[in-house]
């Protein structure tokens, strides 16, 4: 070897380690060219923070416990849309909820029907508490009437722009809400109770209505027909749309899947009753520009 020259095998690992940097570079503007794209055309995916807290208020000597769900990464006025518990009362599901519609770029409120801190622990008590307000829809939508006006109220939120929604007994309060003539574009059902002592109440409901439905629920389907003829003969514009296979609470992963039960989780219902919801939401906030 003469002096100064490089051996061979010195000079074929500088080169690899060029190729090395080279194919590296060109490996990270590649990412950092779809991050920008990510950016650019789904720029919640890449910014979205889910801001969550609990929002205590008042119905007369009662305290109530809210939860709020909104994105802080987006500027402005947002739409908001209240959510109401099943009748467990405002636990882990409800919330969880409540951030998925956040996640749709709407700020969400779960109302509290119930007071701070009660929850059923089974069925039985789920039952009585669900009933004391049944049998007391002034009192029932009067907390769901609370819970909007602390939506409503929150500064990000546009307050010509809401929604109600809610899961089984909580779908009966979003209806009921509807029906009291609240101020809201529009109110959606999932599997929830249809009945109303009120039915004449129909004639003051603003917005459009949305029922998602367990074909083969034994608990709230028997009521369908008559709140079809409520909502037609108000001249309401309604929606609504059976699942086959479908009983009650097919939105809630923990129903387990033993249809016997008559309260199970279904996937493809649920999947399919998020997306008509997601349209329906479209809907009715693009038309109020």
């Amino acid at each position: 070897m003469k002096p100064g020259s490089v051996p061979a095998t010195t000079v074929g690992m500088r080169h690899r380690d060029i190729i090395g940097k080279v194919q590296m570079n060109k490996c990270l503007a590649s990412v950092m060219t779809v991050f920008s794209i990510i950016s650019f055309v789904f720029p919640a995916a890449v910014s979205a923070k889910i801001i969550d807290r609990n929002v205590e208020y008042r119905d007369g000597d009662t305290i109530l416990e809210g939860y709020l769900a909104y994105d802080d990464s987006i500027k402005g006025k947002m739409a908001g849309v209240l959510l109401m518990h099943e009748w467990w009362g405002l636990n882990d599901y409800a919330k969880t909820r409540a951030r998925q519609i956040a996640g749709l770029g709407y700020a969400a409120f779960c109302a509290d029907i119930y007071g701070k801190g009660v929850m059923a622990k089974n069925m039985d008590e789920a039952g009585k508490l669900a009933g004391i307000y049944r049998a007391d829809r002034v009192l029932m939508r009067r907390r769901a009437a609370l819970g909007l006006e602390q939506l409503k109220k929150q500064p990000f939120v546009d307050a010509s722009k809401t929604a109600a929604m809610g899961y089984c007994f909580g779908g009966g309060v979003a209806l009921e809400l509807a029906r009291s003539g609240a101020d809201i574009l529009g109110a959606v059902s999932f599997h929830g109770n249809l009945d109303t002592p009120n039915t004449k109440d129909a004639k003051n409901i603003k917005g459009k209505i949305l029922v998602l439905q367990g074909a083969d629920d034994g608990y709230t389907k028997p009521a369908l027909p008559a709140l079809e003829k409520e909502l037609s003969d108000a001249k309401v514009d309604w929606q609504m749309i059976e699942y086959s296979g479908a009983v009650h609470g097919f939105t809630n992963p923990a129903n387990g899947n033993d249809n016997s039960k008559g309260l199970v989780y279904n996937e493809k219902a649920d999947k399919r009753s998020w997306k008509a919801m997601v349209a329906f939401f479209d809907e009715i906030f693009a038309a109020k520009q």
